[in-house]
């Protein structure tokens, strides 16, 4: 029904944004709120209708192939639209991709809601499926390197990913497991990049 939209983004908070269109504020629930920011200009998102008996959900991705791998994800029995959020959340499909070909369920089994028999259901339904994805997906950058011992002064932006996080599936135990190495990081200043650390840290630990 619906390709993409064309709008300005005025408004941006842990679960989804708002791209206002001609007088009208469509609210996008997108992997990473973050990544997008607020402007005057006009910005391009790919949208996916997600229709259920009580509610009609718009999701909103910042390319075409982000968009396509969520709605392989969804079709896996197990994996609902804020499951396959928490995947793509990220910042690198090529990991998962790799990770299904590879039938390595010890890395699927990582996110936020994802337990062995919905990993092996992951594999049997989009192993093979996945190759014209992963020669074209548009992969944004993530952040590597070791976190820095410092104070780190962009506590807002800290606040705001915890929170996003949060909204994505993940508990509070496992984000305070994290969080000293967050705020030790005097390199992230950007809500967007606290997650991205974050999502690295959190794949690692469990």
């Amino acid at each position: 029904m619906y390709d993409y939209l064309k709008g300005q983004v005025t408004r941006i908070t842990p679960e989804f944004i708002v791209l206002e269109q001609h007088g009208i504020g469509w609210q996008l629930h997108t992997p990473n709120p973050f990544a997008f920011r607020t402007s005057a200009l006009e910005q391009q998102i790919y949208v996916h209708l997600h229709v259920r008996e009580d509610a009609q959900v718009l999701y909103g991705f910042p390319n075409l192939d982000q968009r396509e791998l969520f709605r392989k994800l969804i079709l896996v029995s197990g994996i609902g639209p804020k499951g396959a959020l928490a995947i793509l959340a990220t910042g690198n499909p090529q990991q998962v991709i790799s990770a299904i070909e590879r039938e390595d369920e010890a890395f699927l089994v990582k996110f936020p809601g994802v337990g062995k028999k919905t990993a092996r259901q992951m594999i049997l339904d989009l192993k093979g499926k996945l190759g014209s994805l992963l020669d074209t997906l548009e992969l944004p950058s993530a952040e590597h390197e070791l976190p820095l011992f410092g104070v780190n002064p962009y506590k807002h932006e800290l606040e705001e990913a915890i929170l996003a996080l949060m909204a994505l599936g993940y508990s509070e135990k496992e984000l305070e497991k994290i969080r000293p190495q967050l705020e030790d990081n005097d390199k992230l200043e950007t809500t967007d990049a606290f997650m991205k650390q974050a999502l690295q840290l959190l794949l690692k630990i469990k």
